[in-house]
């Protein structure tokens, strides 16, 4: 018997919802076969079969949780286990096979409490202390099936419902970046007098980013707190936040700065058309280097979104508004637009971003030269 393994799904995602089968014990399979539809990351993914084989047994319902390298499905066919355990996992198999299905381990010294480093992932994850839990495997091992139990209760005990797929994930990265980033909010105004009748800004703020990145380029890195070190980007791939019924989707428009505001536009309406059709692949909602919150398109002024690491910025934009504003000492109304740029202040400095935030307003103030921009 052989296992295949949940895989890497990449940009460091450790987890995934079960969405729908397409096998069952029994079928005959063929490589590239459709195995699984799994959610994460706010994207739903295909897994097809490594190669040919006979199904044995499958692991887990629609809405169970299986974390990577933990077993989606047991079954024998023509290629080596071994080599797809390892390329999945980037590990030994043998000892990759005794966590993921829970073997024992006896020479191997476990610390009080005694549970595998999945399960331990899990209990954080679930906010289950494995200290007072006992375990049901051999010498007394805490099993998955244990931290879930305790997690039960727990969820019982409060009578609530538990966050799944898009609301789960938004709340996993929202906790992780408060208990890493030191975030500053600055704010301020940019006046689109110049720009006549201007309602629609998505495509010039994308363009006004990408010159604020060619100013102060340390606002368009990627952090890593742990080793402190920085990877600064040559170019910007700008994800940007699309609301829908399911919760928020960050997908990514690429290399903002060469594109011209015809492409950029259609860009953006094929990214928000896929979202909505739940159609995105999973590599388009990866590797934004800096992030446009616009949720001035629904309501609000001001903001201080949330950085996301291992970005460093996040800009945002609300609701275009007519001001009254002083003009060579006249009073006149003018269209503004309301910034606001959150940064990591681990890795910047406020004049640093101060810079960033001047360059992003005095571009987006310059008047028009295709009105097909706006």
């Amino acid at each position: 018997m052989k296992y295949f393994k949940l895989p890497d799904l990449g940009e460091g995602l450790q987890e995934a919802e079960i969405v729908a089968w397409h096998v069952q014990a029994g079928d005959q399979v063929q490589a590239d076969q459709l195995l699984v539809s799994v959610e994460t990351a706010k994207a739903i993914v295909d897994i097809p079969a490594p190669y040919a084989g006979e199904v044995l047994q499958t692991f887990g319902a629609p809405g169970d949780i299986l974390h990577v390298g933990e077993p989606l499905l047991a079954y024998q066919g023509e290629g080596e286990a071994a080599t797809v355990v390892g390329n999945l996992q980037g590990g030994d198999s043998q000892q990759s096979d005794d966590f993921c299905i829970g073997a024992a381990a006896s020479s191997r010294a476990f610390a009080a409490p005694r549970a595998t480093p999945a399960v331990r992932q899990l209990a954080r994850q679930l906010g289950v202390a494995l200290e007072g839990l006992s375990g049901s495997g051999t010498d007394g091992l805490i099993s998955r099936a244990d931290v879930e139990a305790a997690a039960a209760q727990q969820q019982a005990a409060f009578a609530g419902e538990r966050l799944r797929g898009v609301r789960r994930s938004m709340a996993l990265n929202m906790a992780r970046s408060h208990a890493e980033v030191v975030p500053v909010t600055l704010f301020g105004d940019a006046d689109l007098q110049q720009w006549g009748q201007a309602r629609d800004p998505l495509v010039r703020l994308a363009q006004a980013i990408a010159h604020a990145c060619q100013v102060e380029p340390l606002l368009n890195s990627w952090f890593d707190g742990r080793t402190l070190s920085l990877r600064q980007h040559a170019q910007l791939d700008l994800g940007i936040a699309v609301d829908t019924p399911d919760g928020l989707f960050v997908p990514v428009l690429r290399d903002v700065g060469r594109r011209s505001a015809a492409d950029l536009r259609e860009g953006i309406a094929r990214l928000r058309a896929d979202v909505q059709a739940r159609s995105i692949p999973p590599q388009e909602m990866q590797g934004a280097t800096l992030t446009l919150s616009n949720f001035g398109t629904l309501f609000g002024r001001y903001a201080n979104p949330v950085v996301l690491p291992p970005q460093v910025a996040i800009v945002g934009a609300g609701g275009i508004r007519d001001e009254v504003v002083a003009c060579a000492g006249r009073a006149e109304v003018h269209a503004v637009l309301p910034l606001s740029l959150t940064f990591d202040h681990r890795v910047a400095t406020g004049g640093e971003a101060a810079r960033f935030l001047r360059a992003l307003v005095e571009h987006l103030q310059q008047a028009q030269a295709d009105r097909g921009d706006n």
